[in-house]
Order: C-alpha cells, then structure tokens, then sequence
C-alpha cells in the first residue's frame, strides 16, 4: 500500500488512518505496487483535505458525524485562489504557480469559467488517469488590472513576498513524473510535503491598510492576502444536496441559505458559512496586530450524469457552472460582513 506508506510519512499512522477510513479511494490506488502521478495525485489530495478539516471546525464535526455513522466522504474538488499579476516575488503568477504541481500529476484542463463578477475567471483540471474518482483542481485566477491602480498597488505591496516553496528536488521529482509517470517512493515521499505547501501562503504578514484596501473593492482578494493558495475549500460529493443541507440545516450548522443549481440542471451545490480565523497584521507603526477575518469553508456537490457524445454511454457530469462558483464564492465574503 504505497499510497498509505505516502500519506503517513507526512500525516502520521493515526491520523492517515484517520483519512483512509474517511475517504472514498479507488481500489486500484490502495494496492498499487508503484508510485505513479496518479497514486501522487490521490496522497497530495488526502494531505490537502486533512489540512482543510483542521482549518474548518464545522467540516470536522461533518467529518467526525460520517466516522460515527459508518459513512464515507467522497473529496470531488479543492478549490484555490490565485492572482494573475507579475512581481510576486520568486513566485509565478496567477495559475501558474499551481499547475507546475498539477501537470506533473496527470492534471489536464476540464473547463474555463468567467467570473465576471468577482472580475475573476475559474478553470477546473481534472487528473487524466482517473477523472471520475480522484478530486479535481478548480483554480481561479483574479484580475488585478481590472481594479483600480490603489488596488493594485496593494496587492502587489502583499504579494512582492513571496517565496517559492518548491526545492530543486522536488522540481526534479515533478519532471520525472511528467517524463516517467512514475517514481520511486523515497522520492516521492521526500517531495509530498513540498508539493503540500505550494497550497498555503507564501508572502509575508500584510499590512492592514493594504488588506483593508483590497477589502473596499475584492473579498476575494482580501481572502488571498490573509490565507494565500491554501484550499478554499474541499467539497464532498453526495446524492442529494438538498437533503444534506436540510438535515445540517436542522442540526445548527452554518450552511447556506440556498441550493446553487447548474444552468444544466446536473451540478447542484450549496456549502457552510467560512470559518473565522485569528490572522496577524501589521499597522501603520510596523507593530503586529491581529483580526477576525474569513477563512476556508465546506462544500457539497450533487452531479447527474449525462450521456457522453462520443461513446453514448452515460459519465459523471465533472463541469462546474459560473453563477454557482460565483454563488459559492460569497460564503467567504458573506462571513467578512
């Protein structure tokens, strides 16, 4: 069980147990003998979604009620937010920074979205080798130009930063798996965890009149400045989201007033309200000073299938829509107000 051995190098046995016993994961990922992009792929996203459970307190307790009741959680996407703008310090911008992890693992492009609204555009990627069964990417990119130039000042005032948090042998390990398809598990184990933390923050403490500046014109840009690339949110694909939402609804939990549903009528999603977290800032007189703010939340998705043109047989509709993204983006602006 490579795929175990991986997980647990970076989570420890109890806690990968935890996750194991949690998760829905292709058989075939369980018992593979190699390490191939896609087992890659499967570990980089069990790691993302624990972190996620430890930063939502509402997910866990969701987490922690399936455990009791035998049920298991199937992760269909993480979402992540980046921003298209040049000057990141030793970071790429925009996308870019992300799908140099992503490509190596078997990602390919699923989708673009206009964000029109949130002057933002969407793009899912879904990994080749197992589309239906292991999470997919929805990577958004914000727009600084089409914001006003104090806005962009300040975002790059947050972001000039930032570091790269990919080694050079993690680096080497990525091109084998875009070459090779396959790597051994030392280093593959040796790169998780810097794979891990491209999907976190990489610039330094903001100031607070940058943020409340991004604030006056983007909660979406706010919510970068304060949490970075960490996953926005991690989804749990389900049968019936409305049901869902009802019966979390009747339990007291933050989830949303309304069900997003797909121009197609086949992707249905809704979410809990973000977490609140405790983030530093520093003032005007360089002194360390902390807020409330919006942090990562909780989504669940129902998807229909369609009938594939070319085959004519039936698959899992894995399209996303651009009114619920945008739908589902204001849990972190609504939890800012």
């Amino acid at each position: 069980m490579n795929l175990h051995r991986l997980v647990r190098t970076v989570l420890g046995a109890e806690r990968t147990d935890e996750m194991f016993a949690l998760l829905v994961i292709h058989s075939e990922l369980l018992v593979s003998p190699k390490v191939t992009r896609a087992v890659m792929a499967q570990a980089l996203n069990v790691v993302l979604f624990s972190d996620l459970l430890n930063r939502v307190p509402a997910a866990a307790e969701y987490a922690e009620d399936c455990r009791r009741d035998g049920l298991k959680v199937f992760h269909d996407h993480g979402a992540v937010r980046t921003v298209a703008l040049r000057g990141m310090g030793a970071l790429p911008g925009g996308e870019e920074a992300l799908l140099r992890v992503l490509r190596p693992l078997g990602y390919v492009r699923n989708g673009v979205y206009p964000l029109e609204r949130l002057k933002m555009t969407g793009r899912s990627y879904a990994q080749a080798d197992y589309p239906e069964d292991i999470a997919q990417f929805f990577v958004s990119e914000l727009h600084v130009d089409r914001f006003s130039d104090g806005f962009a000042a300040a975002a790059l005032s947050v972001t000039k930063t930032s570091g790269d948090p990919l080694s050079p042998q993690a680096k080497a390990t990525l091109a084998r798996f875009e070459r090779e398809g396959v790597v051994d598990f030392e280093s593959a184990a040796a790169a998780l965890p810097v794979l891990a933390a491209c999907f976190d923050r990489q610039h330094d403490i903001p100031l607070l009149g940058d943020y409340e500046t991004l604030l006056a014109e983007s909660a979406e840009m706010a919510w970068i400045a304060t949490e970075g690339n960490a996953f926005n949110h991690a989804t749990d694909r389900v049968a019936d989201v409305e049901a869902l939402a009802d019966r979390q609804r009747a339990l007291g939990r933050p989830i949303k007033d309304a069900v997003e549903v797909s121009s197609s009528k086949r992707v249905r999603q809704t979410a809990f309200r973000a977490a609140q977290v405790e983030r530093e800032f520093r003032d005007a007189d360089g002194r360390i000073v902390t807020r409330l703010v919006p942090g990562s939340f909780y989504e669940f998705i129902t998807r229909l299938p369609l009938v594939d043109e070319a085959t004519g047989k039936p698959r899992l509709d894995l399209a996303f829509d651009s009114s619920n993204a945008q739908g589902i983006f204001k849990m972190t602006e609504a939890a800012a107000g």
